[in-house]
């Protein structure tokens, strides 16, 4: 076999090998994928959703009974004294949903601005409930979603453009921006997750009227939601280098959408993902949107804490890769001092002159890994490449 031919079967084989490294991070992404997606959402279940029966007598105490025990840990049923108290705790959301009985029409009260899914499950429940007394069951919605907004779900897809729109310019900034100086990179991202966040507002009012009154609280949300994970991504780039997509896809798509609260609340899902409902940042956005637009700003502040603390999380990332690139440059230019210095002596001896030090330090460069050649080039397209959920 000739020298030709061998040089092309082994440049074939290597080929093969960077393509089937290359493969193992969308096929993650497809298990991270379906093991969160179908976790969260493939058998909707309630479990301690919390209801409550309107009245005081004991006939209402033992249809709260009766109904708790049925429900063998799905509902947390309890009374209140009239329908103005069920209204208010409704409007709070402490409970999901009021079954008034009595009279030829007993009525049930949500608030499906809270969550349309939670809304129908409970209305199912108290159908039956309706049914088995032989009457027909009367609906009532006390906060209603907005008119574009018909489900409900619509800030939970508005979440999705937003959560896109972010984790993918941290592979443009991360990936082809990376010869830049961090505190450029930083400055890119407060401007990108403003342009995210404006994209956002203008989806959420002019073009879709998903709210009809509040935008501004809901552009500001957005801005610092959006800024969390774009400060979190390019921080965790200096570290993660090709790895960092599937990194935000893992906090940011996986986990993130499934404990949001946006398709189904956490009282119908896993324990797991009700867990992280509590402080993950997708759910600090769509639950501080509900409680902004739907319910008086009532528990506002817990949500935009979580938001503000994931932006915290993400100052501090940027921070420590601050001193880690710090760190990675003095190293990079002792050595390079220090290899000039070796040849600068040899080159005297046999009359050539020395190269610059630039030079010495572009080859250095290239061996870490680094490129002085076009943004978008070598390691950083294969970055971008690698951004494959877009």
């Amino acid at each position: 076999m000739s020298a030709g031919a061998d040089s092309g079967a082994a440049s074939t084989a290597a080929t093969l090998r960077h393509v089937l490294g290359h493969l193992v991070t969308p096929l993650l992404m497809c298990i991270g994928m379906g093991l969160a997606y179908l976790g969260a959402f493939h058998a909707p279940e309630p479990h301690e959703l919390h209801v409550a029966v309107v009245g005081s007598g004991p006939s209402s105490q033992v249809l709260a009974q009766t109904l708790q025990d049925r429900g063998n840990g799905a509902l947390a049923v309890s009374t209140v004294a009239d329908r103005g108290t069920a209204v208010q705790q409704l409007k709070d959301q402490d409970i999901y949903g009021a079954f008034v009985p009595g009279g030829k029409t007993p009525e049930l009260v949500v608030a499906s601005a809270s969550s349309d899914t939670t809304a129908t499950t409970v209305e199912k429940v108290f159908t039956q409930v309706a049914a088995g007394q032989g009457e027909p069951l009367k609906v009532t919605d006390v906060a209603p979603t907005a008119s574009g907004d018909p489900t409900g779900q619509g800030l939970f897809f508005l979440l999705v453009a937003l959560s896109i729109g972010s984790y993918a310019s941290v592979a443009v900034i991360g990936g082809a921006g990376g010869g830049l100086p961090l505190r450029i990179r930083a400055l890119l991202t407060l401007g990108t997750s403003l342009v995210v966040s404006l994209i956002g507002a203008a989806f959420a009012g002019p073009v879709f009227h998903l709210v009809d009154h509040g935008l501004g609280g809901i552009w500001a949300m957005a801005w610092l939601y959006s800024a969390g994970i774009l400060l979190i991504g390019v921080g965790l780039h200096t570290f993660l280098k090709r790895w960092t997509t599937l990194g935000v896809m893992v906090l940011f798509v996986m986990l993130n959408f499934t404990s949001s609260g946006g398709i189904f609340r956490p009282e119908l899902q896993p324990g797991f993902f009700g867990a992280l409902h509590a402080f993950w940042n997708g759910a600090g956005f769509v639950e501080g949107a509900r409680r902004y637009v739907y319910f008086g700003h009532h528990g506002l502040g817990g949500n935009v804490l979580v938001l503000a603390l994931w932006c915290a999380a993400g100052l501090a990332v940027l921070g420590v890769a601050a001193l880690v690139e710090a760190g990675r440059r003095k190293t990079a230019e002792g050595s390079a001092g220090v290899l000039a210095g070796a040849r600068q002596p040899a080159a005297a001896d046999a009359g050539i002159a020395a190269q610059p030090e630039h030079g010495v330090a572009a080859r250095e460069s290239r061996r870490d890994g680094r490129h002085d050649g076009p943004p978008g080039t070598g390691q950083e397209e294969e970055e971008l490449e690698e951004a494959v959920a877009v």
